[in-house]
Order: structure tokens, then C-alpha cells, then sequence
């Protein structure tokens, strides 16, 4: 019998010469450490496509400057060198022209939200100098620098990362390649981080989408709903200066959350300069003032100001801006 051989197919030995090329080659290397593995998170939980994704974050580009930047904050001067910076004429007189030019829209969205409107004021005033510096950075820039090469704080600016690429258009305010902000990531007047647009911003315009950019109502309702969230107390006090006697207790806290009523403190030594209700919960801060320590007793309200920023320097930092508008709107109304 005679054995005729077989031909293999072409296209056979096509595919398998595709499938060693694709075996022996080395794997397309990803544009930033670790980011394979948080695209493939994305998609998954949202249903974004991996391609879209990928060419977002390829788009993106670590910035020294953005490293050399979280590494100096102004959070770490005392306050006597801190105050300076955002208590100042110019800041005191914009925030009183922005309050009366907006009088019928900030206090609409106070009295919605429970929150007096010269702090939702100040906030955009300490922030951004009432939406002038908004920031120069591309967002995705700032968070892709500081959670892929940022050990530190990867943690926390891995997951606002994630949570940018996640969130909907609707949240957006613009393209996501197109959005600026702070070295930080955090955007528009009041400067929100990914977390805080998808938590706590609002539309309040009512027009289908969060611009934290462009609408003025969408803006001071997001601070102003960000406060109310986070436990803002309607008419409380903020804070109070308090005067120590010899003997006061010296008293060291981790955060400003409100730890014991006042009557306590003032049975370690710290006497208010005001009439207050003893039993109001408190906490004390003392700060490095220009002529010495400044003693501070502190309340619900101004904790849930250190949630928009944990810095008790600029916790106070907006509670005094705030009063100095609130102050110069009743002048300048009383002096009509």
C-alpha cells in the first residue's frame, strides 16, 4: 500500500507561529506601576471599557512638582505665620462684595441646608479666593503622581484615583483629561476630592450635571451640603477663646472632635472669655498665636470644618474669615 502524507492546512501553521510570537514576547509594559491591576478594578465594578481606561491613564504624566509640593504644606507653619495668609483685607473685602452680590442665593442655600452662608462663603474664600485659583494641575495628573508614586499617601490617592475614573459624567463637570485642579487632585471653588464630588456634591441648579467649575449654585450647595452631612449644628457656636489660670491642666488631643462638656474644662483650669452653656460638648486647641499660645475651646461645628480639612489652623483659619464677612455685610447695611 502505498502512503500518501498529509498536508497540514496553511493557515495552521499560521496561527501557531502567532500564537509562540505572542508566547515568546515580553507583555506590553503598563504606563504606570500598578495600573493593569486598578483598570481592571474599574471595569469591573463599573462596566467601563479597559481600552477607554487605559488610554486615559497613558495620557497622564507623574509631576515632580506635584511630589515636591505635598512635602511643604502650609499646615505645618504655627498659627501666627498661618493666620496671615488667608486673613487679609483683600480676602476679608471680597468675601463681603461676593456675599452681597450673591446675598439672595447663599443665604437661600443656608437656610436648605442648616448652614450659616458666611462659612459657606469663607470656605470658597480660603480655598480658592472665591473661584480665582482653582488650581493649575490636570487632575488626573495629580492623583495618578501621588497614589502610583507616592508610598506614603498611595492609599488614600489610589482610591480618589479609582474613584475619578469611576464616576459618571454626570459628576464630572467636563472631559476627565480636561479637569484642573489642586497638586492634590481636589477641584472647582470649593475644591473637591473625587470621594466628596461623588458623596456630597449636589446639582443644585437642577440641571442634570455637577459642575463644581461653572454653576455658582452647584458650588456653594455642595459646601454647604458637605457641612450639613457631616454633622453641622444650625445657630451653634464654632469656637470660643478661653483663658488658662496657673494651675490649668495641660491638655494634648488628637483630632478636634468635641471630647468632654465645657464644664469639665473649665474644672481643669480653662475659663471662657463669654457666658456659655456649661454642658456644651468641647475640645481645647492651643496654638503658637504672635504674642504666645492661644487657648481655644472648640465645638461641634468647627470639627466637622476639620473634615473638609483636618488642620485645626484652618479650621480657625475659616472661622474667622467668616465672621469678618459676616461682620462688614451688617456694617456696610447698617451704615446704608
Amino acid at each position: 500500500m502505498t502512503h500518501i502524507a498529509t498536508k497540514r492546512p496553511s493557515y495552521l501553521f499560521a496561527a501557531l507561529g502567532l500564537w509562540l510570537a505572542a508566547a515568546l514576547s515580553p507583555a506590553i509594559a503598563e504606563t504606570h506601576p500598578g495600573q493593569d491591576q486598578l483598570v481592571s478594578e474599574v471595569a469591573k465594578e463599573t462596566g467601563k471599557n479597559p481600552r477607554t481606561l487605559n488610554a486615559l491613564l497613558d495620557g497622564a504624566k507623574k509631576q515632580q512638582s506635584i511630589l515636591d509640593a505635598i512635602s511643604r504644606p502650609a499646615e505645618g507653619k504655627a498659627w501666627k505665620d498661618y493666620r496671615p495668609i488667608f486673613i487679609t483685607d483683600k480676602r476679608i473685602n471680597d468675601g463681603i462684595a461676593f456675599y452681597r452680590e450673591h446675598r439672595d442665593l447663599v443665604e437661600r442655600i443656608g437656610r436648605q441646608y442648616g448652614v450659616a452662608p458666611e462659612y459657606i462663603v469663607a470656605i470658597v474664600g480660603v480655598e480658592t479666593f472665591y473661584g480665582r485659583n482653582t488650581g493649575k494641575y490636570k487632575v488626573l495628573d495629580a492623583l495618578v503622581t501621588l497614589g502610583l508614586y507616592y508610598p506614603p499617601r498611595a492609599t488614600f490617592f489610589r482610591e480618589q484615583l479609582k474613584v475619578l475614573l469611576s464616576l459618571p459624567d454626570t459628576q464630572l463637570g467636563g472631559p476627565l483629561d480636561t479637569l484642573t485642579g489642586s497638586y492634590a487632585g481636589a477641584q472647582g471653588w470649593g475644591q473637591f476630592m473625587p470621594s466628596s464630588i461623588r458623596d456630597f456634591g449636589v446639582d443644585q441648579d437642577g440641571d442634570g450635571h455637577i459642575d463644581l467649575h461653572d454653576s455658582l449654585p452647584d458650588i456653594l450647595g455642595s459646601v454647604a451640603n458637605y457641612f450639613a452631612k457631616h454633622g453641622w449644628v444650625t445657630g451653634a457656636p464654632v469656637v470660643a477663646r478661653a483663658q488658662p489660670d496657673a494651675a490649668a491642666r495641660p491638655i494634648s488631643v488628637k483630632d478636634s472632635k468635641p471630647q468632654w462638656p465645657l464644664e469639665q474644662l473649665m474644672a481643669w483650669g480653662y475659663a471662657p472669655l463669654q457666658a456659655m452653656d456649661p454642658g456644651l460638648p468641647s475640645s481645647l486647641q492651643t496654638l503658637e498665636g504672635p504674642n504666645g499660645s492661644e487657648y481655644w475651646f472648640t465645638f461641634q461645628n468647627f470639627y466637622v470644618i476639620t473634615r473638609y480639612n483636618r488642620s485645626p489652623l484652618y479650621a480657625l483659619a475659616v472661622h474667622q474669615l467668616a465672621q469678618a464677612i459676616a461682620a462688614g455685610v451688617h456694617e456696610q447695611e447698617a451704615s446704608r
